[in-house]
């Protein structure tokens, strides 16, 4: 199904963030899906992914959520993100993760959805929230806040867990977490799933054999053309379920 994109801005309390839309080309409404880029932001890769996810029938939202340092790209990125030059954009970006708390990502993520879900060409009812990377850990905090609105949550090279198990508490969203071999070990996979099935999430959570982190993104060099092929594997049939049971 072929997609188009639309450039886009968001009202959210610390400013307008800009974003894109890729939404199918056959007019309609559709679910919807806020898509968090991973930290190095919106680019060219993340408008292919976007678009890709968006040809299965879906509306998929993507925010610059860096948007108070600025509209993308907030930082100058090279073509491909590798070697040195991957060092040093990650010394660049980490001030900026630092400074986006909890607190910051849940002020943008009521605007965020709130935008989705007003849209005209996206359908009533709950929509899902996917992630990269930090992009991943902001999607568990938003689905974590708005259990009554997200009804699929996915998470990939992401560190899921980092906000402790109290945090992962309030999802009631159908789940899945596609973790770097780089990231996780067998034992902390484990412990993971213990957490989340303590938590009553829902869930499959696993370790993609081979892959390091970042392994989805096709520009820098932790890219897995496997990795990315379970990504849709996974994450599709996911999407699908969802607005099956709802």
């Amino acid at each position: 199904m072929p997609a188009q994109t639309r450039t886009l801005h968001i009202p959210t309390p610390g400013g307008r963030a800009d974003a894109f839309a890729a939404l199918p080309d056959t007019g309609g409404r559709h679910p919807g899906v806020l898509m968090y880029p991973d930290g190095f932001g919106i680019r060219p890769v993340l408008r292919e992914m976007a678009a890709e996810l968006a040809g299965h029938g879906y509306y998929v939202l993507v925010p610059n959520v860096f948007h108070r340092h600025g509209p993308t790209p907030v930082i100058d990125l090279p073509a491909y993100i590798g070697g040195e030059e991957r060092a040093a954009v990650l010394d660049r970006l980490m001030p900026l993760i630092r400074e986006h708390t909890a607190e910051r990502t849940l002020r943008d993520a009521d605007a965020f959805l709130r935008f989705l879900t007003t849209r005209p060409e996206v359908a009533p009812g709950p929509v899902a929230v996917t992630g990269y990377c930090f992009g991943g850990l902001l999607a568990v905090r938003t689905a974590a806040a708005h259990p009554d609105q997200v009804a699929a949550l996915a998470a990939f090279h992401a560190p899921v867990g980092a906000d402790g198990p109290d945090a992962l508490a309030g999802i009631t969203a159908l789940a899945h977490f596609g973790h770097a071999a780089s990231d996780l070990t067998p034992e902390a996979l484990r412990e993971l799933n213990q957490t989340l099935d303590a938590a009553g999430v829902d869930h499959t959570s696993e370790i993609y054999p081979g892959t390091v982190h970042g392994f989805t993104m096709s520009d820098t060099d932790a890219f897995d053309a496997a990795g990315l092929k379970l990504h849709w594997d996974r994450l599709l049939p996911l999407l699908g379920r969802t607005w099956e049971s709802s």
